[in-house]
């Protein structure tokens, strides 16, 4: 079975786990993570990004959390003259961006694994670099987009290629956006608050939105793909 989910920003790494009890999650199951696993809470998701880089059945796709702490990684470069002069207005912009976004208990963590283990760091930002912007799947003869915040500037016809990362990244689609008639897209990014679903699925004809607010203290859910079947944090929980 092919499952879902998306934002988690910091949630707990056992919690998250008991929701994979939930569904009986095993080897034979995949997972897909459509990005913001970090920023907000709790360590700042790292134990959750170091938990999902030892998974062969968990592959993260890229959010703009990620991207955000990419483009500061020289925060965790060895502190030299050169480097403080190298702090120029663009990689400050760039900090104070991801600051007030919910960096702070990513940074702290990320420091902490240093100081433990440099070679951890150094393979967690790789695994980032590395992690893709969106990804195609069949699942329950059903054809799935997955996506970090939707499709910005979408056009029918526009090839996959052609759309930039912050059209990716950072989109949040109206109610009566539509996408393609023949692929459905999962996406995140955008609480479902924000169209009157709080802590449960929005869907509409051509795509859905599985961020369900863990970001302000509420709780991640799974979509399983084969059936689009829901499963919410919640109910794992009791």
């Amino acid at each position: 079975m092919i499952y879902v989910t998306s934002d988690l920003h910091g949630y707990p790494l056992d919690r998250f786990r008991r929701l994979l009890d939930q569904v009986r999650f095993s080897d034979q199951d995949f997972l897909f993570v459509l990005g913001d696993v970090i920023d907000r809470n709790g360590d700042g998701g790292i134990s959750l990004l170091q938990w999902m880089m030892e998974q062969p059945n968990v592959e993260l796709i890229l959010g703009n959390h990620e991207a955000m702490l990419l483009s500061c990684a020289f925060l965790f470069e060895e502190i030299t003259e050169e480097s403080v002069a190298d702090l120029d207005e663009t990689r400050m912009r760039l900090l104070l961006n991801w600051m007030a976004n919910g960096a702070q208990p990513t940074i702290q963590a990320l420091h902490a694994l240093k100081q433990r283990q440099p070679d951890a760091l150094t393979d967690l930002l790789d695994y980032l670099r590395e992690a893709p912007l969106y990804e195609s799947v069949t699942a329950g003869e059903r054809d799935y987009l997955l996506v970090h915040s939707g499709l910005g500037n979408f056009a029918p016809g526009k090839r996959m290629r052609d759309y930039t990362a912050h059209d990716l990244l950072w989109h949040r689609p109206r109610k009566d956006e539509r996408y393609f008639s023949d692929v459905f897209t999962v996406l995140g990014h955008t609480p479902t608050v924000h169209y009157g679903c709080p802590g449960r699925m929005f869907q509409t004809d051509t795509w859905a939105d599985i961020d369900t607010g863990a970001r302000h203290g509420g709780a991640p859910m799974l979509l399983r793909l084969e059936d689009f079947r829901a499963y919410y944090a919640q109910e794992a929980e009791g």
